[in-house]
């Protein structure tokens, strides 16, 4: 299988981690009159490395909307963010409470208030940091020639707000079909090894669906296309561990 194959049949494994920006793309025209189009570019990451053999593996995404060559993401929907960051499956840094045992230092807890025989009798002390959080990870199957996948990816628009979708992907050669639906919620699962010695982390974060210009329920429709990071990558001698992201979402509303 050559480079350029192996570009295009990519898409029915990574198809799920880029197509879901369909989801956010849809919803932004709204409307059953509407439609429009946002350019999508990122990086998706396979383990194992696709091949000519059939199997599972899991991968990441990450990308943005509307700031690629056709410029802005298009919408019938006054007020709808135009740029935005794409995710599936990555690790997000966010600031949460951090706990820790008091303790008993001289006859005072080290809240500076409480008198105390043991660091038992102390509260806990409470503070803020960042930690790290991780995205459910997309889940495929198959091989170079045809797969599908299922998932649940982020956007992060550049109003701040969010966007979750829900979607699943069937594909082969160069034309990937992901169906989707923006979702209310994604719950990011904590990176034990992030939290500082001797502190306590919440042990899950959520992320909720709050861009009103893409209500819960909408849904998603995409194709795209891509190519590995490295011409070495052909599926055969090579696997596919990498592939560049560069397509239009077209923009239509949920049905």
């Amino acid at each position: 299988m050559d480079v350029r194959r192996s570009s295009t049949v990519f898409g029915a494994v990574l198809g799920a981690a880029m197509l879901w920006a369909a989801g956010p793309g849809a919803s932004l025209a709204g409307a059953a009159t509407g439609g429009g189009e946002c350019q999508l570019q990122g990086v998706a990451n396979l383990s194992p490395p696709l091949s000519s053999a059939s199997g599972s593996f899991a991968y990441n995404f990450t990308g943005t909307l509307g700031t690629g060559p056709m410029g802005s993401c298009q919408s019938n929907v006054a007020g709808a963010p135009t740029t935005g960051t794409v995710s599936a499956g990555i690790q997000l840094s966010e600031t949460v409470p951090l706990t820790r045992p008091g303790v008993c230092t001289n006859g005072r807890c080290d809240d500076g208030v409480t008198a105390c025989v043991s660091s038992s009798q102390c509260p806990a002390v409470v503070t803020s940091g960042t930690v790290l959080y991780q995205e459910p990870v997309p889940q495929g199957s198959g091989s170079c020639g045809s797969s599908t996948t299922a998932g649940e990816s982020l956007v992060t628009w550049g109003d701040g707000k969010h966007s979750v979708i829900d979607y699943d992907t069937t594909g082969a050669l160069a034309a990937v079909v992901l169906q989707g639906t923006v979702g209310a919620s994604m719950t990011l699962t904590l990176v034990a090894s992030s939290v500082p010695a001797g502190f306590t982390a919440p042990p899950t974060y959520l992320i909720n669906t709050d861009e009103p210009a893409f209500p819960v329920g909408e849904g998603s429709l995409a194709l795209l296309t891509f190519s590995p990071t490295t011409q070495d990558q052909n599926c055969v001698t090579v696997g596919v561990s990498s592939a560049s992201i560069d397509g239009v979402v077209g923009i239509g509303s949920g049905t």
